[in-house]
């Protein structure tokens, strides 16, 4: 009896089959292994709007981009973009999307779903595949219950102006922050007001606070009564 084969390549000898085979075989089964934990491979999907097929070659490490850990998608992308492993594949995946140009990513099984950069995500999602639909860790966390929270580099939202801090109802007790920057030149209407669009920042003095006009770059010192 021939050898099967497991869904990410492996393959499981019959007793009594490959007759001075077996180092050969179990050497590339290692390496196989060490492709799924901790391989990287960088992968080009450079082009117009198209869907990218990721296989897995049994037997081999060649040709098995779906089978590494860490995936790297690179290219200048014209299109909106599809990445797909096979529908069966069960494992975890860091996914770098490195491509350049304004388009979405998806990174699904070929039957399933799966997360999608969005234009201006040029980020890393932990994501894993459950042999139907490929699993944003992240997106899934929910809530973090701890006592605090500290980080050394900066939070940027996963999407620009997507995501609020805070909810109606449920809002942060205090904010402790150095110069404040409101901006929304970005949005495709101006403010409820008059319509207008423009961007300011708010900044501390020893005895007053100043607003500057970032676009006009005129300053302007907030009235303030001593109570």
């Amino acid at each position: 009896m021939a050898s099967s084969y497991t869904d990410l390549g492996v393959e499981l000898i019959t007793t009594g089959e490959k007759a001075g085979l077996w180092g050969t075989i179990t050497n590339t089964n290692l390496e196989i292994v060490e492709q799924e934990v901790g391989g990287y491979v960088a992968k080009s999907i450079a082009g117009g709007a198209q869907t990218t097929a990721l296989a897995i070659t049994d037997g081999s490490t060649s040709s098995s981009d779906a089978r590494n850990a860490i995936i790297e998608l690179t290219g200048s992308i014209s299109g909106n973009q599809i990445v797909t492993i096979p529908d069966s594949i069960k494992k975890n995946y860091v996914i770098f999307n490195n491509t350049s140009g304004a388009h979405t990513v998806q990174f699904k099984t070929v039957s399933g779903t799966g997360p999608t950069f969005a234009t201006t995500d040029k980020g890393i999602k932990i994501v894993y595949s459950n042999g139907t639909n490929i699993i944003d860790v992240n997106a899934n966390l929910g809530t973090v219950a701890t006592k605090g929270i500290t980080s050394s580099g900066d939070i940027v939202p996963g999407a620009d102006d997507t995501y609020d801090l805070g909810a109606v109802g449920n809002v942060w007790r205090n904010i402790y922050t150095g110069d404040l920057h409101l901006n929304n030149e970005h949005k495709n209407e101006g403010n409820i007001v008059d319509g207008s669009k423009g961007s300011w920042t708010l900044q501390e003095g020893a005895n007053d606070i100043y607003l500057i006009n970032n676009k006009s770059n005129e300053k302007f010192r907030l009235k303030l009564e001593k109570i």
